[in-house]
């Protein structure tokens, strides 16, 4: 579990495929950045732009995590070198600063509008349209492994807009500030949501 709170922003070096296949996943090398290593074992769980992946193995900052090609399929940013946003897994004794969040990534939306309102920054994503049913006006949500809390929604006939209003702070702090109109982002809907909607359609 993890609070969607980022540690850090760490960078994809290395893309390598796992196998000499096309359908074959990939392993990641990861500079961790300013997040500490130092009690990170190997088996650990590291949320990577959201995603919760393995460490398999480590040396001084950096680690590396095996992805598989469904997951590739089904996330953003991570088949290629680039920034990406970090966070180390719960542990007991851990303040959740943001909201319960697993890692597990719930769909890939798309950036419609990244624009300034006053000293923020107005986010607007188009989701796809099943995840639409589990977007709430104050409610949260993860962008790329960022809590974010929800100010509009808006239900079309094919997706689901919803608005995020990013202070500075977050954008220093996280690779948000790098967004633009039409990238995608790796979407994950809040927990207590999804037992919700169990629990009412249940039969």
């Amino acid at each position: 579990m993890f609070t969607g709170i980022v540690a850090a922003v760490g960078t994809i070096i290395d893309v390598a495929p796992l196998m000499n296949q096309a359908d074959s996943g990939c392993k990641l090398t990861i500079d961790a950045g300013r997040l500490a290593m130092s009690d990170v074992a190997l088996g650990d769980s590291i949320a990577v732009n959201g995603a919760c992946m393995t460490v398999v193995s480590k040396h001084d900052n950096l680690f590396c995590v095996d992805i598989s090609r469904e997951s590739l399929q089904l996330t953003s940013g991570l088949d290629k070198p680039g920034p990406v946003n970090l966070e180390k897994a719960l542990t007991l004794n851990d303040r959740i600063g943001g909201h319960l969040v697993t890692g597990h990534v719930d769909g890939v939306g798309s950036v419609v509008k990244f624009s300034p309102v006053n000293e923020s920054m107005e986010l607007i994503i188009s989701s796809p349209k099943n995840l639409g049913k589990f977007l709430a006006y104050k409610g949260s949500v993860v962008v790329n492994g960022v809590s974010l809390t929800v100010n509009r929604v808006a239900d079309y006939p094919d997706r689901c807009e919803f608005s995020i209003n990013l202070i500075p702070h977050t954008l220093q702090v996280t690779t948000l500030n790098h967004l633009k109109p039409g990238m995608q982002v790796n979407l994950e809907i809040d927990v207590i949501a999804r037992y919700v909607e169990r629990m009412m359609t249940a039969t």
